[in-house]
């Protein structure tokens, strides 16, 4: 742009201007605002002016586009062209004067931009149309919330009139009441008075509500006719501060502090709160109490109480001490107490204990369709020697009774065979011994039929009473196996005689019980054996679900060095495979590997079928029931309350002695018994809890066996030490002792003794422990002599002359000095003298002198009786 002189004689001159001043370009601004519960604050609002450029003021705004020229989706607005500037000179300045700018540049559209403008629209169009209904659905749901809204205050309005109403009638009726009591007060009082006289007027006591209406407290206070003020409101004005300004609450922050003159006013909240301050809670209402159902445990604290109940502490203390027991917030009540609490504050109780993390580990229910076939399980019991390993090894065609140590069944065994039908049965092999009862007892609860083998030639002996027993107490039904037929003095007949005596009713003898003559040696009637166990078992219909997780008994444990800890398993119900996690009694572990009665290894065991689980971190007792869980915490929780339990039991025995006054005259009587220690390891649980068995049944009120430790497996250091310490021996039970444990044992002389039999480790217990009794005392009467005269012997005392009546009189024994048949003493012969020589013994019919020891009481006519004191070995 260019400045050219249109006058050229003029001169340039500059006109005076006004001086140069800047104006402000923000203007400010005061507006209140008001807000809920009373506020209203101040805010400056400024308003700041567009500065204006020196070319801008003098360009005339363009006008605007006519409707037409917007551009269309169908008809775009026709381009105009850039005009091309005239050139500068004399050309231009001929053409003319040259239009004014008006500062608007126009051009031409292309098609990219025409379509952007084309979608753009559509889109807006698109968006208008959503944005239409979102409007409609949110002005929908705003007209159903407002209807539900007017619905629910149309109801609590309705409430509210309805509670007036009640007050309003019971209010009517207070003071009509209190007219009526006035009228009838008034009445009695005037009766009596006959004379009036000049007393002053008594005053009835009047009730203030009855004649000042109520007035609300959102209503203001209405003056009277003269008056005089009307009855203040129930929450007064509140009072000012001490500094005459009313102190600021809340947060200081940039705005509040920029606000000084706003004015600050109590919340609705807090003038409710101050009213009910000033009235007492006249208004609040009593919450109704809420019952809940509180879950007790077998022992809970106070405070865990209260909680549960969500009461107050104190209130439980009360409730205690109203019962006559102190107690604190801390201490533990048990699960009755706390019981009793709760009901008594309106809850319901629902009682807990420890043992319910065992519930669903045993005894689930089967579905019926879930049940299947399985074989019969048949446990073999009877009296030892009367051939049941013989017997089972004839069916199986081996040879185990021929392994067993002295040729006696000392371990339970499981196995299983084929029946001639083809069906498959599982034998239980249990021992014969007395010492093995447990071990039976064991084999009788997860059996199905037992097998009461008894000798022909034997009869009923103790064993085989015990088995009877078992037998009934585990309710299984008995099958007879008469063996030994094949020897000459068998008699089948006098078994089944001695057996009506035990209520076992063979049935040849009109009873129910099934009886077989068998022989094991010559394998008669193994068949017909089996055929009856086949039958017995088709009666019971027995059924099992495979489908399931595994549950079983452990049948025998040991610990065997290269595999560690082995259960030998009777699975009862479901399947058990390999990667379980299992739960025996304290133990828990994953199945590593599942061996069958063959020896082979097998991926899985069904129901009946015995088989030897490794992979327990323990060793788990015989008898143990077990059952596969789905996790490794739960098969932890389970063991940790069984571990905990035991450990409790263990405790409560150990400390039972001094529990009751007959246990504590129990403990007084053994109180001088002497304890012979031992320390016993054996190849498995079950025979280890024999021979504890057996040693504590030994002994009496003087000697007894005192077992430090039994275990399975071999004899370590550890057991040396523990020997060592307590002065004990060592039983090892088909194991040997560890290189360093020997070599220990030498060192700290603790004897360790190997035993292979039962009966032989009993009777040399049994014999050493016999060497713990005191001997037995016991006298010989020697003879007897008679005083014929006292002589004083200087140097030796008094000497009696005696004349030996009968038997003989010995030096050094012992004498009683007998007078008016009166025992006076009781000593030894300190000399025995023949006519003045020492005597070794003096005969009937001769005369002696006898001098006694430490006692010289002696007189004419007394008796002296000589006799001998034996020793005796005691044996239990």
């Amino acid at each position: 742009m260019t400045d050219t002189n249109k006058n050229p004689g003029e001169k340039l001159t500059v006109a005076p201007s006004k001086p140069l001043s800047l104006k402000r370009s923000v203007e400010q601004g005061v507006v209140r605002q008001s807000f809920s519960h009373g506020r209203s604050k101040a805010v400056v609002v400024e308003k700041v002016k567009r500065r204006v450029g020196p070319g801008e003021g003098k360009v005339e705004a363009a006008p605007p586009p006519a409707p037409a020229a917007a551009p269309a989706p169908s008809a775009p607005a026709p381009t105009a062209r850039r005009s091309a500037p005239p050139p500068a000179g004399r050309g231009s300045a001929a053409a003319g004067p040259a239009p004014r700018s008006s500062g608007v540049v126009l051009r031409t559209l292309t098609d990219e931009e025409r379509n952007a403008r084309a979608h753009a629209l559509a889109d807006a169009k698109v968006r208008e149309a959503e944005e239409r209904k979102i409007a409609e659905e949110e002005a929908r749901r705003r007209v159903e919330r407002e209807t539900r809204e007017r619905a629910e205050r149309e109801a609590s309005e309705a409430r509210k009139r309805e509670e007036d109403e009640r007050r309003r009638h019971d209010e009517e009726t207070k003071k009509r009441a209190e007219e009526e009591a006035k009228k009838r007060f008034g009445d009695a009082e005037a009766k009596p008075a006959t004379t009036p006289t000049p007393t002053a007027p008594t005053r009835t006591p009047v009730d203030v509500r009855s004649i000042v209406p109520e007035v609300d407290e959102d209503e203001a206070p209405r003056p009277r006719r003269g008056g005089a003020p009307g009855r203040p409101a129930p929450a007064p004005a509140p009072k000012p501060t001490r500094g005459g300004t009313e102190k600021r609450r809340g947060r200081l922050t940039l705005v509040t502090a920029l606000a000084a003159d706003e004015v600050r006013e109590r919340s609705v909240a807090s003038f409710r709160r101050r009213v009910q301050r000033m009235t007492g809670h006249r208004d609040t209402e009593t919450k109704e109490k809420i019952a809940r159902d509180v879950v007790i445990p077998e022992s809970i604290t106070i405070q865990e109480l209260a909680n549960r109940m969500a009461e107050r502490g104190v209130d439980v203390i009360k409730l205690l001490m109203k019962q006559g027991q102190m107690a604190k917030i801390t201490d533990v009540i048990d699960a009755d107490t706390a019981q009793l609490l709760a009901e008594e504050l309106g809850h319901t109780v629902r009682r807990v204990s420890e043992a319910d993390v065992e519930e669903g580990v045993f005894d689930v229910a089967d579905a019926p369709e879930t049940l299947k076939p399985r074989p019969a399980v048949v446990t073999i019991m009877g009296h030892v020697d009367h051939g049941k390993t013989s017997l089972l090894d004839a069916i199986r065609t081996t040879d185990v009774a021929g392994g067993e140590a002295g040729g006696i069944t000392q371990h339970i065994g499981a196995y299983q065979v084929m029946s001639p039908s083809g069906a498959k049965i599982t034998f239980i092999d249990t021992p014969g011994h007395a010492a093995f009862t447990a071990m039976r007892a064991r084999g009788a609860k997860v059996t199905d039929v037992v097998v009461l083998v008894v000798a022909a030639d034997d009869g009923v002996m103790p064993q085989t009473i015990e088995a009877i027993q078992h037998a009934k107490a585990a309710k299984v039904p008995m099958i007879v196996a008469i063996n030994k037929i094949d020897k000459p003095d068998a008699k089948p007949e006098r078994v089944r005689t001695e057996l009506l005596q035990y209520e076992v009713q063979v049935e040849s003898l009109g009873g129910d019980v099934l009886d077989v003559e068998v022989s094991a040696t010559k394998k008669l009637n193994l068949d017909k054996l089996l055929e009856t166990i086949g039958l017995q078992a088709e009666i019971l219909d027995l059924k099992a679900n495979p489908d399931r997780p595994a549950e079983g008994t452990v049948i025998e444990a040991k610990l065997d060095r290269g595999r560690g800890p082995v259960a030998t398993v009777l699975v009862q119900r479901g399947t058990l495979k390999l990667g379980d996690i299992i739960v025996a009694g304290a133990e828990w572990g994953r199945v590593r590997a599942l061996i069958s009665d063959t020896g082979d290894n097998v991926d899985s065991a069904g129901p009946s079928t015995p088989a030897e689980v490794l992979g327990f971190n323990g060793i788990p007792e015989a008898g143990d029931r077990l059952a596969v869980v789905e996790s490794e915490a739960r098969a932890r929780e389970v063991t940790a309350y069984r571990t905990r339990q035991r450990r409790d039991n263990m405790a409560a025995r150990a400390s039972g002695m001094r529990g009751s006054l007959e246990q504590m005259m129990s403990q007084l009587k053994t109180a001088g018994r002497k304890e012979f220690p031992l320390v016993i390891k054996g190849d498995v649980q079950g025979s280890i809890e024999a021979i504890v068995g057996a040693l504590e049944k030994l002994g009496n009120d003087e000697v007894g066996a005192r077992i430090l430790f039994a275990g399975v497996g071999g004899i370590s250091e550890s057991d040396v030490t523990l020997a060592a310490a307590s002065h004990a021996a060592i039983i090892g039970f088909n194991v040997r002792a560890h290189k360093e444990a020997r070599e220990a044992a030498e060192q700290s002389g603790v004897e360790i003794r190997y035993y292979n039999i039962i009966y032989d480790l009993v009777d040399d217990v049994k014999k050493a422990m016999s060497g713990l009794l005191a001997p037995t005392l016991r006298e010989t009467m020697l003879g007897n002599a008679q005083i014929l005269e006292i002589f004083s012997v200087s140097k030796v005392g008094k000497v009696a002359g005696c004349r030996v009546t009968d038997g003989k009189v010995e030096r050094g024994a012992n004498v009683r000095l007998i007078r008016d048949n009166v025992v006076i003493h009781e000593g030894k012969l300190s000399q025995l003298k023949r006519f003045k020589d020492d005597a070794r013994e003096v005969l009937a019919g001769q005369e002696c002198g006898m001098a006694f020891e430490s006692y010289q009481d002696m007189r004419v006519g007394d008796v002296i009786e000589c006799y001998r004191v034996e020793q005796v070995q005691r044996t239990l």
